[in-house]
């Protein structure tokens, strides 16, 4: 008995770590989108040597979040690979973790079209 409290208490410390990712990975999708808003805003009316310096603070910021963005991704792959391997994983906590993951993947990928070709 107390092996299987302690595979699902495991299981459901990996289900919280993977949540937290998620909801981290979220937040910085999100600042992205603020900060490309912000800089759409910004182009037409900072002209001049301080606008391109803005606009390139601005891009390296973004180049920054996406390395952010891709050490989450791949920490909830870990995290999910993890559980799968120990064989502690639920179905149903697998289908939640695909489901959310697969939003936050729909976030990014409309952050990254919005940006195609600048």
């Amino acid at each position: 008995m107390s092996g299987t409290g302690t595979q699902q208490s495991l299981a459901s410390a990996t289900q919280n770590g993977v949540t937290a990712l998620e909801m981290a990975f979220t937040g910085v999708q999100n600042s992205r989108q603020d900060v490309e808003n912000m800089k759409h805003n910004l182009a037409s009316g900072y002209a001049g040597s301080d606008g391109g310096a803005f606009q390139k603070l601005l891009d390296r910021w973004d180049q920054q979040a996406e390395i952010i963005s891709s050490n989450l991704r791949d920490m909830i792959t870990t995290l999910e690979e993890t559980m799968r391997a120990q064989g502690i994983q639920q179905n149903n906590s697998n289908d939640a973790i695909q489901q959310a993951f697969s939003r936050s993947e729909a976030v990014f990928n409309a952050l990254a079209g919005s940006t195609a070709g600048r």
